[in-house]
């Protein structure tokens, strides 16, 4: 793997943030994805068509099953497109294979997921430091990244702590720490409030929204939660494997309102 360009500004910021402009539209036109049943092909997206803007902040709501965390994957590049389009910043994802969808994956997209996937045995800190070292930081560099990451999110005091001796909200913290290791401009997150309660959703939301709007990238966030869903710029709802209503987004990080990382 090659490492990270330290001239990069974006790289230069204890939070991650570059600025305004950094985000990445996503469009899809006509996706399909099928997976392999029992009995044959079983449809997830049918003819699925979505545009999220450049620097956009997008929910895709729907209920379960509906395809939400397929689409995502198809995004993160994590599933490989079966039909149709699918471009992220001017980028085709269906055409990418090996290193340069490794190179995706690595560069452009920051996963945030409902369960946090930390690692128990790993402290918070080793837990950010190990997704530096796949980035291919140097061991001086990648300290200073983990330290300047958990600063951001507020998690500096418990660095040292591993992940059973974290509250839900601070694993969640470590994991949007980790995600920003190599700057990404996208951000997806699924379903990342999904194990906390009310208070420390709203708090989790805040700081992914801080972030979206001071670095400008783009976020997209599954969530079944709709008042959650309310909060972004736009709202993609997927049922039965299609899109229902894609409302004309507001575009870019002002979209958002005012929030705060608490």
């Amino acid at each position: 793997m090659g490492t990270v360009d330290r001239s990069d500004p974006v790289r230069s910021d204890p939070s991650g943030a570059g600025g305004p402009g950094d985000g990445p539209a996503v469009v899809g036109n006509a996706l399909v994805h099928r997976y392999q049943g029992p009995s044959g092909p079983v449809p997830v997206l049918v003819d699925v068509t979505f545009t999220v803007p450049h620097d956009g902040y997008a929910a895709l709501v729907g209920p379960s099953g509906a395809g939400k965390t397929t689409l995502l994957s198809l995004i993160g590049g994590l599933e490989r497109v079966q039909s149709g389009r699918l471009e992220v910043g001017g980028q085709d994802v269906a055409a990418l294979e090996g290193d340069g969808l490794a190179a995706y994956r690595r560069s452009t997209v920051g996963f945030i997921f409902q369960n946090f996937g930390l690692l128990d045995a790993l402290t918070a800190a080793e837990n950010v430091e190990l997704a530096a070292t796949l980035a291919g930081d140097r061991p001086g560099a990648r300290r200073r990244r983990t330290a300047e990451l958990l600063d951001a999110v507020g998690m500096t005091p418990r660095a040292d702590h591993r992940p059973g001796a974290l509250s839900g909200g601070e694993r969640q913290r470590v994991a949007i720490a980790r995600a920003l290791v190599n700057a990404p401009p996208l951000i997806l997150a699924d379903e990342p409030t999904g194990n906390l309660d009310a208070d420390t959703s709203d708090e989790v939301m805040d700081l992914l929204e801080s972030l979206h709007r001071d670095r400008g990238c783009t976020l997209l966030v599954v969530t079944h939660d709709r008042q959650l869903a309310d909060r972004a710029a736009q709202q993609l709802t997927l049922d039965r494997g299609r899109i229902t209503s894609a409302p004309t987004p507001a575009v870019g990080p002002s979209a958002a309102g005012p929030t705060d990382t608490r």
